[in-house]
C-alpha cells in the first residue's frame, strides 16, 4: 500500500485572470482561481481529488513569484521534483510551479510559515511600457522616496494595523509583526525604473499591503509630514487612512519558513 507523501510546491502566476488564490464552491457562475486550476492539476495525476494548502490568499488581480502550497500524494512512483513538468504540462500558461520537494508530514504551508514577503510596483511617469501595464501602478508624479521611507519607518514590530483592514475582514485580531517596509527604485527596463515597495510580516489583514500602499503615496502627494502616518497607524480606524492601491501592482514574493513563529 502506498503510503502518503507531503509535497511542497513553489508557483507563480499572473493574477490578472483569476479571482484570487483561493478556490469559490459557493459563488455564482463560473470563478476562475488559482487554487482550483491546480487541485484540477493535481487530479489528473492521482485519479482523485486531491486538497491543496495555500500559505495565504491573494486577491482578485493580484500575482505571485514564490507562493508556497502544500498538498499529500498517495503516489509514490514520481519523484517529487517531477512534480514541476508533470503539472506544468497540465496547467494553464499563467500558472507554474516552479520547484517540488518533499517534507515531512506534519508540515502545513499556512502554519509553518514564519512570514510573507510582498512587493508593490509603481512607474512614476507618463507612459509606461505597454508589457508593464498589467503589472504596476502608474503614477504621474515622483514621490520622494526619503519622504516615503521616513513614513513607512514605523511599520517595525508587533503592531495594531486596524487602519489598513478591509471592511469585511474576518481576522480575530488586527494585530501583525511587521519585519519591515522600505521603498527603493529599481531598473526595470532601459532608460527607466520603477519604485518598489517591499513589505513583510508574520501575516496581512484582507487588502493590507495596498491599503498600506495607496495610503503612502497619497500622503506623500499630499506633503504630509511623516508623523501624519503614524497618527493614522494609531487611529486604528480605516477611515484615517488613504486610498486602496491597485492590485496590479502587488506580487507576493516569498513565503518564508525559517523565521521566529508569532501569532497569527
Amino acid at each position: 500500500m502506498s503510503c502518503m507523501r507531503n509535497i511542497l510546491l513553489t508557483l507563480s502566476y499572473d493574477g490578472t485572470d483569476f479571482c484570487g488564490w483561493q478556490r469559490q464552491d459557493h459563488s455564482a457562475g463560473s470563478v476562475r482561481t488559482v487554487q482550483a486550476e491546480l487541485e484540477k492539476a493535481i487530479e489528473k495525476i492521482h485519479k482523485a481529488h486531491t486538497v491543496l494548502y495555500g500559505s495565504g490568499r491573494t486577491d482578485s488581480g493580484v500575482h505571485a513569484v514564490g507562493q508556497a502550497a502544500n498538498f499529500f500524494s498517495p503516489v509514490d512512483s514520481i519523484p517529487a521534483a517531477n512534480y514541476v513538468m508533470a503539472l506544468n504540462a497540465l496547467l494553464p500558461h499563467d500558472v507554474r510551479i516552479m520547484s517540488a520537494q518533499e517534507v515531512t508530514p506534519d508540515f502545513n504551508s499556512r502554519f509553518n510559515a514564519t512570514s510573507r514577503v510582498y512587493r508593490y510596483f509603481i512607474f512614476c511617469g507618463a507612459v509606461p511600457p505597454a508589457t508593464m501595464m498589467p503589472y504596476v501602478w502608474c503614477i504621474r508624479h515622483e514621490p520622494d522616496i526619503d519622504v516615503l521611507n521616513n513614513m513607512a519607518s514605523c511599520l517595525r514590530g508587533e503592531i495594531d494595523c486596524a487602519s489598513f483592514a478591509a471592511a469585511g475582514d474576518e481576522s480575530k485580531s488586527t494585530f501583525r509583526y511587521l519585519e519591515n517596509a522600505f521603498f527603493y527604485r529599481q531598473q526595470a527596463f532601459p532608460e527607466g525604473e520603477l519604485l518598489v515597495f517591499e513589505i513583510e510580516a508574520n501575516a496581512f489583514l484582507w487588502k493590507m499591503v495596498r491599503a498600506i500602499t495607496g495610503s503612502l503615496i497619497s500622503f506623500e502627494r499630499e506633503g504630509k509630514p511623516a508623523v501624519y502616518f503614524s497618527d493614522v497607524l494609531a487611529a486604528k480606524d480605516r477611515r484615517a487612512a488613504g486610498p486602496t492601491a491597485p492590485a496590479q501592482g502587488l506580487f507576493l514574493w516569498k513565503v518564508k519558513f525559517d523565521g521566529i513563529r508569532r501569532h497569527i
